[in-house]
């Protein structure tokens, strides 16, 4: 990039667990979202667009590292005492935009790990987000069904009175006494649980761990949104007179799914529905931000989710009971935790006016190619150990090419891997169950492998291994190159 070339502001907004289809503007007819859909009117929406996993933890490790989740063996689903998992002084996307100039900031679900692990939340938190190129955060530790259930506010718990420290556990056998759980005490859920959240329960929802004092700094999950969205307000305020980076990571929809009071009930596909709605609002919240601030045409702004769609992940909320003819996932198959496209392939949409020209691509590319595209368009180098699987896509990104990515490898949960190569996905011999017996998605993991031709069968109803052998033999020995070696980006 020329030193006279504009500087944008750089927004990142993360849904958590959103699918293909679950937007207007990917086909939804059933969940009102007209500002994401505006965004998309406004901006290029990608019809390929990935994460680099079907979880959540993976995938934010890559979009911040620039590397796939699978190199790192702590990028799976993490407890919410866990350590943080990228160690300090590893480049990642905001160390090298603040290195850039821009003021960097990061606001909601963090859930990569606080400190050495097992930390203690009553005092100031080591390796946080502080740690790894934000200057500031306001976050959830891990997610809004595990515990603490409290703010993070830079290195503090938010609102925490030291009379009465908070406690946390994930081990069954250190349970605190006489602290209330699902599994013991359903009489005082407010929303039941369906599998895995049965421990400590806070606001009326049982929760995945243990957790005990706090009170005063618990949140309100019913509030979270407006919480979370004043905070992004105020940082886009604070910063609106030079350049920043945020990565506005939402917590919708996401389970416990209890949306606020003006958005409850709204879409009648029960609080899955009614949360991205909620979600849809605090975009277009935002969205207005940056125009009454004159900040729009100057602000690359980038919408989409971390993984797929899932129904019932713990909680009885009605979401399968409700959904009627509305497809999460649009066209693909599988969602959350599968192999199958519609765990990994999500909304994406770019947005920068008078830059981009609104449009539609199909263009493959992924979240891990952030780090590297952004360096290349504020020019600035990276060191060679930095972003071992970003690749520079940058004309792709902005809409000047339809050429993104020719290869990709993305994973379904426990880091069991694909290759997306052209039009082609082979997926190979994973052990496990067909289908969840829990969510009720099918996973993707078979005996045999699995081609697909995606750009004749989008929905990967028929796999053409049996009679594209030596297709599948060449993609099946690249995988393996891939996995085998340190890095993909070249040098």
């Amino acid at each position: 990039m020329s030193a006279g070339r504009d500087r944008p502001n750089i927004v990142i907004l993360y849904a958590d667990d959103l699918g293909f289809g679950d937007v207007g503007c990917y086909g939804a007819a059933r969940i009102p979202t007209p500002n994401i859909d505006r965004l998309a009117a406004q901006g290029l929406r990608f019809r390929q667009g990935y994460a680099t996993a079907a979880t959540c933890t993976p995938s934010r490790y890559s979009l911040l590292t620039g590397a796939y989740p699978w190199r790192n063996p702590q990028a799976h689903i993490l407890a919410g005492d866990a350590p943080l998992i990228i160690p300090p002084g590893t480049p990642t996307l905001p160390s090298m935009l603040r290195e850039a100039g821009y003021a960097t900031g990061v606001v909601g679900k963090w859930h990569l790990g606080i400190g050495a692990g097992n930390p203690d939340w009553n005092k100031p938190l080591p390796r946080g987000p502080l740690d790894v190129g934000f200057d500031s955060s306001y976050i959830m530790a891990a997610t809004n069904d595990r515990v603490p259930c409290v703010y993070l506010d830079g290195r503090s718990v938010d609102g925490l009175d030291p009379a009465d420290p908070i406690e946390v556990t994930y081990d069954p056998a250190q349970a605190f006494p006489g602290i209330p759980t699902g599994r013991d005490n359903p009489e005082l859920l407010r929303m039941g649980y369906s599998h895995g959240h049965d421990m400590s329960i806070v606001n009326g929802v049982s929760r995945i761990g243990f957790m005990r004092g706090g009170t005063s700094a618990l949140w309100v999950d019913e509030e979270m949104a407006e919480v979370f969205l004043d905070k992004a307000l105020a940082f886009v305020n604070e910063h609106c007179t030079a350049p920043f980076f945020l990565y506005y990571a939402f917590h919708q929809p996401h389970v416990p799914r209890l949306p606020g009071p003006r958005f409850a009930g709204k879409t009648g596909l029960g609080p899955r529905g009614d949360v991205i709605a909620e979600m849809d609002w605090c975009v277009g919240r935002f969205l207005d931000e940056l125009d009454r601030l004159g900040l729009a045409a100057n602000t690359l702004v980038i919408f989409s989710s971390d993984n797929g769609p899932v129904l019932d992940d713990g909680y009885e909320d009605l979401a399968e009971e409700l959904c009627g003819d509305h497809r999460p996932a649009g066209p693909l198959r599988g969602g959350k935790y599968s192999l199958y496209d519609g765990g990994t392939r999500v909304p994406f949409i770019l947005r920068w006016p008078g830059k981009v020209a609104p449009g539609d691509t199909d263009a493959l590319v992924c979240h891990v190619d952030f780090f590297a595209s952004l360096a290349e368009l504020l020019g600035q180098a990276l060191p060679s150990e930095a972003a071992p699987d970003s690749f520079n896509i940058l004309p792709a990104l902005l809409g000047e090419s339809r050429e993104g990515r020719e290869e990709l490898v993305v994973e379904g949960i426990n880091a069991k891997t694909l290759l997306r190569s052209g039009d082609w996905t082979f997926i190979p011999p994973h052990e496990g169950p067909s289908v969840s017996p829990t969510t009720h998605i099918e996973l993707g993991n078979s005996n045999e492998p699995q081609l697909y031709d995606l750009g004749m069968d989008i929905g990967q109803i028929r796999s053409l291994a049996a009679e594209e052998t030596s297709r599948a033999e060449r993609m099946a020995a690249r995988l393996a190159e891939i996995r085998a070696g340190v890095r993909t980006r070249p040098t």
